[in-house]
């Protein structure tokens, strides 16, 4: 089976389950009606099901190759990212008046979405190059923007993010690359960044390089680092690729998954560059492009999650052990506790993204602090449930999940990705508890108002599942007082299940109101999720609220297995 973009799925969700409808109301974003917005899932999804789904194989199976210095992508990647480009998909978000669409970044997300579970290696170039233009839009100076921003968002270039080193990764602030100034108010770029997603590319003109180094005497640590743009080929006074830049990739690494992608060793090697914020400003602005990213890989997880359920839903309709093995209890148990999962993760990202828009447009700071809340849930729970559903289709398939020939492996590998890149899960979770938790935890309680409130909205049609979201609200509401007793360290110990049982949570309100809107299918759906799902979150929270001393009293020779230790 192949796969077919969930256009109806998103479209229920941002009408009846995020405030998505309000967004029309604004004068910022008055054309996202709901008119127009199915219109454009509905062109996103003609061009995620046809044209880059039938390309998802040949990238696993033929994957991007270093030959002389350049990158080669995979077969049809050149013609799938050029139906992205001129179908205006990279600028759906991008300000208009650098060629860009204005629309909704919640819109945005859900073409991701329908684009990763079609192809996620591909994908990722578009994904990069619109966080590299939300970047530019924030911190570049107004000649760069008119350089640099209608180029990316037309497709005509593309762009990267350049901030690990071999010896800085989530430590970013141990990075070496060094800027010098040379006098004309550009700059030379010397170091080396590794794991640069799409750094090379046959299928743009230029690769432009957001590159994180330090200017001499900066200084140490995070407080010391600038952004700098970096092109492949500097453009000439015409504003078109022009002369090669002191850059190349040394190396392709070879991967797990997402073999299409090309993974880039990169070498600057004095290469001409021009800042991009103020000086020792480079953290700020990569923040930018990686928020955008963050969610965007959320997104991802969702995506690879719905293409690996269409495939086991498909193959259990189609396997005969006994008669069809979808009728058998544990294999609907799978497919049913992965759908609710899915549904859930979806209206998470799309709920983010939907606050991201709405502080935009109404500058109001409880959008923004909703949106900086929820972004770390949406990644770390897209991206694991994600891995989930992908594990659950191969088991599905039995020994043929196995075996390549089904592709079923190829979501599971591809997926695996997405809780590492752009912050970990781990960091994604220690940032919920430490940064997101610093309001004294108003953004969170607020949260859990609206979840208890949703609770009681169902009251008197479903009071069995209102108590259970009710009374998990107010277990989660607890265990969040206790967090924000607890020093630091203590609370990153428990920061991964704290986070996946707010998430557990959240899902909970967003099956309930997906229930008072829909019919049974949502119904029974929502059943699915309260009795096999949300219960979890007791687990969750006891692990969360454990403490530091079991794992600080258990030495490192006991960890490496050392009996006598």
């Amino acid at each position: 089976m192949s796969y077919k973009a969930p256009v109806a799925q998103i479209d229920f969700i941002l009408n009846h389950v995020v405030p998505f409808p309000e967004l029309a109301r604004t004068d910022r974003f008055a054309e996202a009606t709901a008119e127009t917005a199915a219109a454009i899932l509905a062109e996103a999804g003609k061009l995620a099901t046809n044209v880059l789904a039938p390309l998802n194989r040949a990238g696993d199976e033929h994957p991007a190759v270093l030959e002389n210095g350049r990158v080669r992508s995979s077969p049809g990647y050149a013609e799938g990212f050029r139906a992205i480009a001129e179908g205006g998909w990279i600028g759906l978000s991008a300000d208009p008046e650098h060629g860009g669409m204005g629309l909704p970044q919640a819109l945005n997300m859900a073409v991701a979405e329908m684009m990763s579970g079609a192809c996620l290696a591909l994908q990722l170039n578009p994904l990069l190059t619109q966080g590299q233009i939300e970047a530019l839009e924030h911190h570049a100076s107004d000649d760069l923007k008119a350089l640099y921003l209608p180029k990316l968002i037309s497709g005509e270039w593309s762009g990267t993010m350049n901030l690990t080193e071999p010896g800085a990764g989530s430590d970013v602030g141990a990075l070496v690359t060094k800027a010098e100034p040379q006098g004309d108010g550009s700059y030379r770029v010397t170091g080396q960044k590794i794991y640069i997603t799409w750094g090379d590319s046959d299928v743009t003109e230029n690769v432009c390089h957001l590159v994180l180094a330090r200017l001499p005497g900066a200084p140490k640590g995070t407080k010391g680092i600038s952004l700098f743009m970096v092109p492949k080929l500097i453009p000439d006074d015409q504003g078109r690729p022009g002369l090669a830049n002191s850059l190349k990739v040394v190396s392709l690494e070879e991967k797990l998954g997402i073999h299409g992608s090309p993974t880039c060793v990169m070498s600057f090697e004095g290469a001409t560059g021009w800042l991009v914020g103020g000086e020792h400003k480079g953290m700020a602005a990569m923040f930018t492009m990686m928020n955008c990213a963050r969610l965007g890989v959320g997104m991802q997880g969702v995506g690879v999650a719905e293409a690996a359920l269409q495939q086991a839903v498909a193959y259990a309709q189609d396997r005969n052990q006994m008669g069809p093995i979808i009728q058998h209890p544990d294999v609907r148990r799978m497919l049913a506790t992965a759908r609710a999962e899915v549904f859930a993760a979806r209206a998470i990202g799309l709920a983010c993204a939907t606050a991201i828009d709405l502080e935009r447009a109404t500058g109001d700071a409880l959008h923004a602090a909703r949106a900086a809340f929820l972004t770390p849930i949406a990644k770390a729970y897209g991206t694991d449930v994600g891995c989930r559903v992908a594990d659950i289709g191969v088991q599905v398939h039995g020994g043929m999940g196995y075996v390549e020939e089904t592709g079923a492996a190829q979501y599971l590998r591809d997926v695996r990705i997405t809780p590492i890149y752009e912050g970990t899960n781990g960091i994604q979770a220690m940032d919920l508890v430490g940064r997101k938790l610093s309001d004294g935890g108003d953004a969170a309680l607020r949260l859990l108002d609206e979840i208890a409130d949703g609770a009681k909205a169902v009251q008197a049609d479903h009071p069995q599942m209102a108590n259970q979201l009710w009374q998990a609200a107010e277990t989660l509401r607890e265990a969040t007082h206790a967090l924000l007793e607890r020093e630091m360290p203590v609370r990153f110990a428990g920061a991964v299940p704290y986070l996946t049982a707010f998430a557990r949570v959240l899902g909970g309100l967003y099956h309930l109101r997906a229930v008072q809107a829909g019919g049974e299918a949502q119904l029974a759906l929502a059943r699915v999720f309260m009795a096999r799902v949300l219960p979890r979150h007791a687990s969750d929270l006891a692990e969360a609220l454990a403490g530091l001393d079991d794992l600080t009293g258990i030495s490192e020779a006991a960890l490496a297995g050392d009996v006598a230790a």
